[in-house]
C-alpha cells in the first residue's frame, strides 16, 4: 500500500529549549490530573531539561506510583492532592489563582473538564479575552517555526475570536524575537469572492490588522498554495506580496481548516507541534494522548517562553 506518512521522528527544536532556558527563575508548572504515565513522563522530562519546577495536582498515591516507576524523587516538589478530573481542574486553576503557578498543564482528563475549570466564573482563569490555541510547527529540516491558528479550540471562530487570534499570533513571536512576522489568512481563494464567506472575512480581519498591529506584515485571503509555495507565487503573479510564499503564521477560517494543517504537517513532514492555549492568566499546555514526547516537551518549552518574555 502507497503511503504518504514520513517516517522520520519529529525533533523538538534546540532554539526553543534554549530561550526556555534563558531565565535564571524556572516557571513552575501546574500539572491537572498528574498521577498518570504520560503527564509524569512530560513533567520529568521538562524537569530534567531544566526548563520548569512541577507543581503535581491529583491523586497523591497515583502520583506517587508514577514517580516510583519513573525513578524520580518528586520530594522536593509540590503535590496538591485532589481525586477525580473536576476537582483536580479546579484545584489546578485555584492555584494559579493563588499565585502558587505559572504555567498550567492538562494531565490525564478530557478536556472539556479542563476547559470548563478554566472558563468557571470564580476559580478559572480568563483574562477578558477569548481562549485561542496556537501551534507553533518546526519540521526536521528547519526550526524556522510555523504557527497556526486556532487548531484545537475554537471551532467556528467569529472576527472578534479570530482577531485575538492575530494578538495572540504576535505575542507569541513576540516571544520568540522575530521582528516583523508575515501573517497570512487562509482561504480558498486568493480573491474576494462573496460566495466564500471566508474570503470576506479574510480581507476585513487584514485590514483591521494593518491598522491596529502594523509591526506585522499581513496578507489575505491566500490559498494555502499561496502560502506556502513560492512556486505557485510565481506561476500566479504574485510576487509583490511580501507574506505569499513565505509566511510566518496562518489564520485558518475554522477548526476543521486548521486542524487538517497542523495534522499534515505532523504526519506528512514529520512536524513537531508545540501547542498552548493563549488568553487566560497564563499559557496552558493542551496535549493530546496521540503526541509525541518530543510534542509534549515543545509545548511545555514554548509555554515558558510565553510566561517569560509576555
Amino acid at each position: 500500500m502507497l503511503s504518504f506518512l514520513d517516517p522520520r521522528s519529529p525533533a523538538c527544536p534546540a532554539s526553543l529549549l534554549d530561550m526556555a532556558r534563558g531565565s535564571d527563575k524556572r516557571p513552575r508548572l501546574v500539572v491537572t490530573n498528574a498521577g498518570a504515565p504520560l503527564p509524569m513522563a512530560a513533567c520529568k522530562t521538562a524537569t530534567e531539561a531544566g526548563l520548569i519546577l512541577p507543581v503535581m495536582v491529583g491523586d497523591t498515591a497515583a502520583i506517587a506510583k508514577e514517580a516510583k516507576a519513573l525513578n524520580w524523587d518528586i520530594s522536593t516538589f509540590e503535590v496538591i492532592d485532589a481525586i477525580g478530573e473536576e476537582a483536580s481542574a479546579r484545584k489546578a486553576m485555584i492555584a494559579i489563582k493563588d499565585g502558587r503557578g505559572d504555567v498550567l498543564m492538562k494531565g490525564q482528563l478530557h478536556t472539556d473538564v479542563f476547559m470548563k475549570a478554566a472558563l468557571d466564573r470564580d476559580t478559572g482563569i480568563r483574562d477578558g479575552r477569548r481562549f485561542v490555541h496556537i501551534f507553533h510547527i518546526t519540521t526536521p529540516d528547519s526550526e524556522r517555526p510555523l504557527v497556526i491558528s486556532d487548531c484545537a479550540v475554537n471551532v467556528a471562530p467569529d472576527l472578534k475570536t479570530r482577531q485575538v487570534a492575530v494578538e495572540c499570533v504576535l505575542d507569541v513571536f513576540r516571544a520568540l524575537g522575530t521582528k516583523q512576522p508575515k501573517i497570512a489568512v487562509l482561504s480558498a481563494t486568493e480573491e474576494v469572492i462573496a460566495s466564500v464567506p471566508s474570503s470576506l472575512d479574510a480581507d476585513e480581519l487584514v485590514r483591521w490588522a494593518r491598522e491596529s498591529h502594523p509591526q506585522a506584515l499581513y496578507s489575505g485571503p491566500l490559498a494555502l498554495d499561496l502560502i506556502l509555495s513560492m512556486d505557485a507565487v510565481r506561476i500566479k503573479g504574485r510576487e509583490q506580496d511580501p507574506v505569499a510564499g513565505d509566511a510566518d503564521a496562518i489564520i485558518v477560517p475554522d477548526l476543521v481548516s486548521g486542524n487538517a494543517i497542523f495534522k499534515a504537517m505532523v504526519y506528512l513532514r514529520a512536524g513537531c507541534a508545540a501547542g498552548v492555549v493563549m488568553g487566560g492568566k497564563v499559557p496552558m499546555v493542551l496535549t493530546s494522548r496521540a503526541d509525541p514526547p518530543e510534542a509534549r516537551l515543545a509545548s511545555i518549552a514554548l509555554a515558558a517562553v510565553l510566561k517569560m518574555k509576555t
